[in-house]
């Protein structure tokens, strides 16, 4: 099959190169950008001889004559419009950003500060979150990936929210993600300067990816209430952790919290339940499509802690978006994707 990546230039569109270059099925036909016209290997050195495409103008409908799949790895704002000019086009489409992902089109303005589409438009996207939403994707042909903080989050809260067992206003969530989660576009935030040696909170309970985790809870469990959501960077490339804290309506062990997930999670091969007494750190998932986590009941105070680690570009991007590819197309989900982590 023939895939286009429009928005090749950030760190999502060169994942999903390095993902599609070794795919068994899907082929990278076609790469294209807004900026300068160039080989790819200009934008990315490290593609040299390897990926020989140069960097194309966006003509949607050559896109869509010449392949059967593009995936949008354009910033918040840009996919939005993009995706308008592919909808009556017999082709599929993956798109990376935050635009297509919350139905409330209010949420999204007050959120990301944007226009948003219709909500038509939305509503006809499906929420890629890969375990959970597998028979919705597998019968489209427009999938919304997830935020990567939501991807850590959600996986990590899913059984407890379905199951009812935590108290509905009780989620405390701590996450920290590597520099790439910032982009590519250079900020002070990101450079060597100010976050070498240094660890940060930013966006205080104003992230935008708030509302897209709410959401999914309250289609899970209608009884969920708003989350406390802190994020932080890391010095760091690449990876997610999401330290998660919530009350249990019941005694529960460690173990029947274990027990429940390693059900929940059993046909799931991307999700790694980790054995009792052990947790995860991002460096074990760096370069790979796992979801790792690892479970602890503090019995004194009824509170469970979760902590759930992903790299940010790849199950929290473009891995997640190629296994949503796979889903729609009846592939098995793991094609492609079975790179082990890089370590250290």
């Amino acid at each position: 099959m023939k895939a286009a990546i429009i928005g090749t230039t950030g760190y999502g569109g060169a994942e999903l190169m390095r993902i599609l270059h070794s795919h068994p099925i899907f082929t990278i036909h076609s790469v294209h950008t807004t900026r300068e016209e160039l080989p790819v290997s200009n934008e990315y050195p490290h593609l040299y001889n390897i990926i020989n495409q140069t960097l194309e103008p966006i003509n949607p409908n050559k896109i869509a004559e010449e392949c059967d799949i593009v995936f949008l790895a354009t910033p918040t704002g840009v996919s939005g419009k993009l995706v308008l000019d592919f909808l009556d086009k017999n082709i599929q489409i993956v798109d990376l950003s935050g635009d297509l992902r919350l139905r409330n089109t209010e949420d999204y303005q007050k959120w990301y500060k944007k226009e948003p589409v219709s909500k038509e438009v939305v509503q006809s996207f499906v929420y890629g979150l890969s375990e959970w939403n597998k028979d919705q994707i597998a019968s489209s042909n427009k999938v919304s990936n997830p935020g990567c903080y939501p991807t850590a989050t959600l996986l990590g809260l899913a059984p407890l929210v379905q199951e009812n067992l935590i108290s509905p206003s009780s989620i405390i969530v701590d996450a920290k993600s590597g520099i790439s989660g910032a982009g590519r576009s250079p900020s002070r935030s990101t450079m060597l300067a100010e976050m070498n040696e240094n660890f940060k909170i930013y966006k205080v309970n104003e992230h935008q990816h708030i509302p897209e985790i709410e959401q999914q809870l309250s289609d899970w469990n209608p009884e969920m209430q708003p989350i406390t959501f802190s994020t932080h960077l890391l010095p760091t490339n690449r990876g997610i952790m999401a330290t998660i804290y919530v009350s249990l309506k019941e005694s529960l062990s460690t173990k029947n919290i274990h027990n429940l997930y390693m059900d929940k999670y059993s046909n799931h091969p991307f999700v790694r339940i980790r054995p009792l007494g052990t947790y995860p750190s991002i460096k074990e998932v760096n370069g790979s499509n796992y979801c790792d986590i690892g479970l602890h009941v503090d019995e004194r105070t009824g509170r469970l802690t979760i902590i759930s680690v992903i790299d940010n570009l790849m199950k929290g991007a473009a891995g997640q978006a190629v296994q949503n590819a796979n889903i729609m197309n009846g592939f098995d989900e793991v094609t492609g994707l079975q790179f082990l982590p890089l370590y250290p």
